[in-house]
């Protein structure tokens, strides 16, 4: 059941603001587009959660719910709890489980840092592209912890350093018009924040959490199937970076991004480098 209220820890409380309001709504309306890019991740990142029967799954971060919905294939109708600080994507995740009858699936509208998990009550916690937006990563991974059962496993997928990330890269290069628009930094709630696997590490074993292991996978994402339809993706996507630009500037930024998504369309879409480490770890 969706909480009436979302109730975050205040230090979450920017990120909330935004995945519940604008930025929320722009990947609900774009999460087809979204699961299309990321694609080829999500076989290796579910293969790393060795799902099984009957296995009860906490997705942390769910977004749209492509991943609860595998989890719930995968598991055979083993219970499966969503939760996400965004109401709008949620509702895109509830309207998708209910489309394709998968009523083992929950989703709830609460922040993964603080919520109250019945204690020991998952087999498995996974997150794909959510851990790297928590304020306090070590609380927040003690918090999932403590959801799991003794053994339990926890997976996630995050980005590595924005040097291996091609499709960023461009795209920031792109609509930058000759500003010096440096990327997220790396020791704060965004993208790259889980990037250093050194990081990734420290923060599991902080929360209690055993056997650290990241598996390096750099594969190509596919942001359209034409370059219109990358276009229109990756501009409304980054469409934060024209707000500060005049009429000219805007229009030499677009320019040059249709140029680019144009250099790197294939056969099989528009298509970019990009690297991501899949993180395992175990409660004791």
């Amino acid at each position: 059941m969706e909480s009436e209220t979302l109730r975050v820890d205040p230090s979450n409380a920017d990120q909330a603001e935004s995945w519940d309001g604008d930025q929320g709504a722009y990947w609900a309306e774009h999460a087809a587009d979204f699961d299309r890019a990321v694609h080829a991740y999500q076989e290796p990142f579910l293969n790393a959660a060795h799902l099984q029967r009957g296995e009860r799954v906490l997705d942390v971060g769910c977004g749209a719910g492509l991943t609860s919905r595998a989890a719930a294939r995968l598991t055979v109708g083993g219970p499966v709890l969503g939760v996400d600080l965004s109401g709008p994507l949620l509702a895109v995740a509830r309207r998708e489980a209910e489309r394709e009858g998968l009523d083992s699936i929950r989703h709830e509208h609460v922040d993964a840092q603080t919520h109250p998990f019945d204690e020991a009550s998952f087999d498995v916690a996974i997150s794909r592209l959510g851990s790297m937006f928590f304020a306090d990563p070590v609380a927040a991974f003690r918090n999932v912890a403590r959801a799991l059962r003794p053994g339990g496993r926890l997976v996630l997928l995050v980005w590595q350093d924005v040097s291996r990330n091609e499709w960023f890269r461009s795209f920031v290069a792109d609509l930058a018009d000759g500003r010096d628009v440096g990327p997220p930094p790396a020791d704060a709630p965004g993208p790259f924040f889980m990037s250093d696997p050194d990081t990734v590490r420290e923060r599991l074993l902080a929360a209690g959490f055993r056997t650290p292991h990241l598996d390096d996978h750099r594969l190509s994402m596919r942001f359209g199937r034409t370059v219109d339809e990358a276009y229109s993706f990756v501009s409304g996507m980054l469409g934060w970076m024209l707000e500060d630009l005049d009429e000219a500037g805007r229009t030499r930024a677009l320019a040059t991004l249709r140029a680019d998504l144009e250099a790197h369309a294939t056969p099989d879409g528009v298509r970019y480098g990009s690297a991501a480490w899949v993180v395992t770890a175990t409660r004791p």
